[in-house]
């Protein structure tokens, strides 16, 4: 097949790319490179023959073109970290610039799309157990803007074979959202916020591409959405314990309380905001600290047959190669 991924430069979408190179499609990436990892990205995704096209799906022909000729399409391309922006841009990308993408496909007849959203658009309502079927109450511009493409892109469900994937957090090579705490645990400055028995469920970035290509050949994907996430459920103490296993490194030996870190985002949060200041401290990013959930793979794994493979003890030791091969821990 011709494979288009948008986003390509990105962590998920370089991995994809990669991935659909090796399965022996042709693939081209369209993205932009704004950042060093991108720019990293971009040149492995050169030295492997894929074609790369830049610019950005706020530009309606540039989509156009690029869909042309292709038959599956991954959308992945979004407004996500991006600071000191109107909250006009993540509408402009994630909502205006899906529908570029969608129209682009329907009018190019792509055979399959499969759209990257986020289990980002739970929000405050990420507690506890949860499906593709549970309430979803985003928190951030972010998350509402997914959410609205969300409900874009099954919109096009009469028009176009296509199916989302809300993407739950992924690690792996290339990753480096985790690199700061992975850094921080070898150089023994970690220390735990509260009790750290709070449950995560990350997703090796490997078993994700593959659930996504799942996505894409399964009868039983078309007009359905997903959350693909990985088979353990681990606390923060888990999950510490392990990075400090694979660095030999002992455990953090400090533990602090939650609630100051609370108390002090909020008030942050109310006086900084109104003035147009980014927060040094906010309450969204304790998240990793209080924020406790997990999904149930029962649809993806009957439609999908998906079965991440990936232990985090294993894949974090793949993550601290990958850092080390690159100069970054």
């Amino acid at each position: 097949m011709k494979i288009l991924i948008t986003g390509g430069t990105g962590f998920i979408g370089s991995r994809l790319a990669l991935e659909g190179i090796r399965r022996g499609h042709r693939v081209r990436v369209f993205g932009q490179v704004n950042t060093a990892a991108e720019r990293q990205n971009r040149e492995q995704l050169d030295r492997q023959s894929v074609e790369v096209v830049l610019g950005s799906v706020i530009e309606q022909s540039k989509v156009a073109a690029a869909v042309s000729g292709c038959d599956l399409v991954f959308h992945l391309a979004a407004a996500q970290h991006e600071s000191n922006v109107p909250d006009q841009h993540f509408r402009d990308v994630n909502v205006a610039g899906t529908r570029h993408v969608l129209d682009a496909c329907h009018s190019g007849g792509v055979k399959r799309v499969v759209h990257g959203s986020t289990i980002g658009v739970y929000g405050e309502a990420m507690e506890g157990a949860l499906d593709e079927s549970s309430p979803v109450k985003p928190n951030s511009i972010y998350g509402e803007t997914k959410l609205e493409g969300e409900r874009l892109v099954l919109s096009y469900a009469d028009r176009l074979p296509l199916s989302i994937i809300r993407i739950s957090e992924t690690y792996g090579p290339g990753d480096r959202r985790l690199l700061k705490l992975f850094k921080a645990v070898r150089s023994k400055m970690f220390f735990m916020i509260g009790r750290g028995e709070n449950i995560h469920q990350l997703i090796y970035i490997d078993d994700l591409v593959e659930g996504m290509f799942l996505a894409a050949e399964r009868p039983e994907a078309l007009g359905k959405l997903y959350v693909l996430a990985g088979s353990e459920m681990l606390t923060t103490n888990d999950m510490v314990a392990a990075i400090a296993d694979v660095l030999c490194r002992s455990g953090p030996q400090r533990r602090l309380p939650l609630w100051p870190f609370l108390a002090a985002g909020f008030i942050l949060e109310k006086t900084l905001r109104p003035l147009g200041i980014k927060p040094p401290l906010h309450r969204r990013r304790l998240d990793f600290f209080r924020k406790s959930f997990y999904f149930n793979p029962g649809k993806s794994n009957r439609d999908l047959g998906f079965q991440p493979k990936t232990p985090f003890r294993e894949g974090a030791e793949l993550t601290v190669r990958w850092y080390r091969d690159q100069g970054l821990l």
